[in-house]
């Protein structure tokens, strides 16, 4: 046989199939009417440009919705969606070759392209989707990852798919083997299914039940799509559409401005004061529940959850569709997961964003509603009041400090930049960096070893302010613009084009944040300057240590701005031994627990998430523990104090193990 005489009858055994095309219709216009309420809904938002650089966007569609690349973040759930989601779209394509072949004559469906696609490729893609189908089953039935939401419509949406796929097959099968098909050997699963059929169904058997099959197959597929807008299983759909519309910034630049001229209000305490970005996000979520798996504050015991806070606001805003005005009724307190108790869990990691396969900006959403508890109703915790109004007084969060910002200089020639105007950087050591006695010693480490390598640098010494990372996490965004103003003159005023810190928290602030302000200068963290140094020859480390060294993560390198490596080459130099990586590194790094305003508040020993991240670098036979930010020097060794028993092993922030090792060399 000639392949390019390749093709089959189509629409073999079917007859008055324009009552197909009769019932498409209706399929559409009700399927098209759930779409449109879902948009309906996204308009009710604000404003936000999220259609700029095209192609960035499309590159993230390609990426993220159809190679599925968050999605295999989980190997076990990534596989099974991914045969599924290509199962169908290859199924889609394929059908859509059929009509047109059919409807249109366009003759497609022979020869080579009728082989290799439309046989063997869309079947194995097949069988494919009805084994991805399984796998979830098996997973929803047996498995039940503790966050995956459970519901009739998810197990729902597999029954009526795995029928759907296997009714496609018994259909192929039963032609194949009717007609005695010369190429149905191109489709494996319905030869097979042939195969068997010829053994105990006669050919008459095989039309009749073709015929009913074939009917209850495209009713069960139109009532299927009419359904579909109305359930998660829009989500093919909403969560390529909110892929598309991601922010393509860095996360830790994710939190809107608010302009204090024009806002009658601040924060947000209703729906439509969201942007439409953010309703929409509410319609891709798949329930995955991966959000609240890596969110610290749930994995330490505490009642928040990222997933839960989503699913919520998208069950008000269903709501909200029927009845118009509920769309500006209060959220917050109208729900468990919308509770303040829950909101003022978030540590801002920013670990529920980077694990979203499809691109929902969960933590930004909290900043949002706490901005309105502060500023619009002034309730939220005591601890946190108190570190708001050091900040307002004394130009810091620590409101029991003793520490002037100059203290940690003493005994040391640090010249301040009054008096060196132009010194090449700007060191800023932040208000964990100078104000908490611990992290002084790190500040030394750090001025002592610009001064091995020659470089002209000055402080600000006491005209140094905090830079307002506490009080936008704590939700007081109008004192975050006062001092991101305030900080900007200061720097002006000095011309200064070069700033260096430690803080893991300012440097995000300054990099990601005050461009927003009028900002114009470069910031480097310490780890990314310091590594400069080292690819310059200027820092001669010697790893004479044999250190068992783990490195610590901030949440505000490595999942606000994706900086993970410095770090890392910087403390394969200090040690012989090769740097001991942590189960959860990275971008996926476990929260110490001080952001967002939680290092300033006293938690219940047993939800501390200090302690679960020493829990964690316990298992390990590290004797350091590596940091790069001072609030992660501060919580991680209260945890680690609070857990290690007997055992020596000590936090040692990243510029102390740079120091000791070029102490080492000389």
């Amino acid at each position: 046989m000639n392949p390019s005489d390749a093709t089959r009858e189509v629409l073999w055994n079917i007859s008055n199939s324009w009552i197909m095309y009769a019932l498409l219709l209706p399929t559409l216009l009700i399927a098209g009417n759930g779409i449109l309420l879902r948009i309906k809904r996204w308009k009710k938002g604000r404003p936000v440009d999220r259609l700029d650089r095209p192609l960035e966007r499309l590159q993230n569609v390609w990426r993220h919705a159809v190679l599925q690349r968050r999605t295999m973040r989980n190997r076990y759930a990534g596989i099974f969606h991914a045969f599924i989601f290509w199962g169908f779209i290859t199924l889609t394509l394929a059908t859509t070759v059929v009509f047109l072949h059919h409807d249109f004559g366009w003759q497609i469906m022979q020869g080579r392209f009728y082989l290799y696609f439309q046989s063997l490729f869309v079947d194995l893609l097949g069988l494919l989707a009805l084994i991805g189908v399984g796998m979830a089953a098996w997973r929803r039935a047996f498995l039940q990852p503790r966050f995956l939401v459970q519901s009739s419509e998810a197990t729902w949406i597999l029954v009526l798919a795995f029928i759907i796929l296997g009714t496609g097959f018994l259909l192929e099968g039963w032609r194949i083997a009717a007609t005695d098909d010369p190429w149905g050997n191109w489709s494996p699963v319905g030869s097979l299914i042939a195969t068997f059929s010829i053994h105990w169904m006669s050919v008459e058997t095989m039309q009749f039940f073709h015929w009913g099959v074939w009917w209850f197959h495209l009713l069960l597929v139109f009532g299927f799509i009419a359904w579909a807008p109305y359930t998660k299983m829009l989500h093919p759909l909403t969560a390529t559409l909110n892929i598309y519309a991601a922010n393509l910034k860095p996360i830790g630049a994710s939190l809107k401005t608010i302009d204090f001229e024009s806002e009658e209000s601040f924060g947000i305490n209703r729906l439509d004061h969201f942007t439409w970005k953010d309703l929409m996000d509410l319609d891709a979520c798949t329930e995955c529940g991966r959000c609240t798996a890596v969110c610290p504050a749930a994995t330490a015991g505490k009642s928040l959850s990222p997933r839960d806070i989503i699913l919520d606001l998208r069950e008000k805003s269903r709501i909200s569709n029927k009845r118009e005005t509920t769309f500006s009724d209060p959220i917050i307190g109208t729900a468990p997961s919308l509770s303040t108790e829950s909101l003022w869990q978030c540590t801002s990691c920013a670990a529920c964003v980077e694990s979203c396969p499809v691109s929902i900006e969960q933590f930004p959403k909290i900043i949002d509603m706490r901005r309105f508890q502060v500023m619009e109703e002034a309730v939220f915790p005591e601890p946190m009041q108190q570190a708001l109004a050091s900040i307002e007084s004394r130009g810091h969060p620590f409101s029991g400090s003793r520490f002037s910002r100059l203290d940690w200089t003493e005994g040391l020639n640090i010249p301040e930049i009054k008096d060196r105007p132009d010194a090449e950087v700007l060191v800023w050591t932040g208000c964990g960096g100078s104000l908490v006695e611990r992290n002084q010693k790190s500040s030394r480490a750090l001025t002592k070893i610009l001064d091995r390598a020659g470089i002209s640098y000055a402080i600000l010494g006491r005209e140094e302010k905090c830079t307002g990372d506490p009080a936008r996490r704590m939700g007081n965004e109008f004192l975050f613009q006062e001092l991101a103003k305030q900080n900007i003159q200061t720097f002006e005023k000095y011309k200064v084009k070069t700033v260096v810190t430690s803080c893991a928290h300012c440097f995000n602030t300054f990099r990601n944040e005050y461009p927003e302000q009028g900002g114009q200068f470069e910031v480097f963290h310490h780890s990314e300057y310091l590594k400069r140094l080292l690819d310059q020859g200027k820092l001669p480390m010697k790893s004479s240590s044999d250190r068992k060294i783990t490195l610590h993560d901030p949440c505000y390198l490595s999942r606000h701005n994706h900086m993970t490596e410095d770090a890392r080459s910087l403390l394969q130099q200090t040690s012989s031994q090769p740097l001991i990586e942590l189960e959860r590194n990275r971008q996926n790094s476990f929260c110490c627990g001080g952001g967002g305003g939680l290092s300033f508040t006293e938690e219940p020993s047993e939800q501390r998430v200090n302690r679960q991240r020493a829990d964690e670098i316990l298992k390990t036979d590290v004797d350091t523990v590596a940091v790069a930010c001072p609030f992660c020097t501060t919580m991680l060794e209260d945890g680690i104090n609070a857990c290690k028993g007997s055992r020596d092993i000590k936090v040692k922030e990243l510029s102390e193990l740079i120091l000791e090792s070029l102490e080492t060399e000389e």
